[in-house]
């Protein structure tokens, strides 16, 4: 008689995506339990994500990898699907997994292709596709999240593998989404950078600035996702001089407590 397969369980981390739950919820019904950890949101976040399963929990943000980590916990099995909110499992990333899960894994985690779409257009160039962020499907005991409060790094006890069919993500609803998302992220990476010991020089304003700009438009081949791409690689760009700004601001304000008369 043949082995059962392996159960999944689907962890997902949200915080105010009202307008992405549903969508992404639909896409892990198939799994055998859903998993939410959300952060208190204020929009119909968690209400939504009830309409799904039961298993939705409220942990603090104190930074993806440590909110990860916690998310993971809250599994009760030993295969796991990660999935933000703002990504959606397809039908044939669905049915690879399952394949992969019913003849027995040979790697301990796998990292899962996403199919980015911005301004309505699937970007192929820019750095976004495959865009392999960290591995997506992987077994609860052999995976841990570096605690970063962003970008987070990731390590594996034993083989990684790669899955063929890509999941979609839509990271930005729009222009107005993205000025808000990356608003906090540069706050996050700036904080990251500054904890790290990592000293803000003027030059980087610049130099990182451009260097962005470049390696997505030029190197990456931005130039080929159209009008799309030039515009992606600008925001990025502008991002990075954000994230570098803050830190100005944040090790500059450091220096006035220091220096301050007692």
């Amino acid at each position: 008689m043949a082995a059962e397969p392996p159960k999944l369980s689907a962890v997902i981390i949200a915080f105010n995506d009202e307008p992405n739950m549903r969508a992404c919820l639909e896409s892990v019904c198939w799994a055998d339990e859903i998993i939410v950890v959300d952060s208190f949101s204020t929009d119909a976040t968690e209400k939504i994500s009830r309409e799904f399963t039961d298993r939705v929990y409220q942990e603090k943000f104190s930074g993806f990898g440590a909110l990860r980590n916690a998310a993971m916990q809250y599994a009760s099995y030993d295969w796991i699907l990660s999935v933000d909110t703002d990504e959606r499992v397809t039908s044939d990333a669905r049915t690879e997994i399952q394949t992969l899960l019913q003849h027995g894994p040979e790697a301990n985690a796998y990292f899962v292709p996403r199919r980015n779409v911005f301004l309505g257009q699937w970007i192929r160039h820019c750095g976004w596709y495959p865009d392999y962020r960290q591995p997506q499907l992987f077994r609860k005991q052999a995976m841990r999240y570096r605690e970063d409060l962003v970008h987070e790094g990731f390590d594996v006890d034993g083989t990684l593998g790669y899955l063929k069919n890509a999941i979609e993500q839509y990271p930005f609803r729009d222009l107005d989404h993205f000025f808000q998302k990356m608003n906090r992220y540069s706050s996050l990476m700036a904080n990251r950078l500054d904890q790290e010991g990592r000293r803000f020089h003027p030059h980087q304003l610049f130099t990182h600035t451009g260097f962005t700009f470049l390696k997505m438009y030029g190197l990456r081949l931005g130039c080929l996702d159209g009008a799309v791409g030039f515009i992606l690689s600008i925001l990025y760009a502008y991002y990075t001089f954000l994230k570098y700004a803050k830190l100005w601001e944040l090790q500059k304000s450091h220096a006035t407590i220091t220096n301050s008369p007692h």
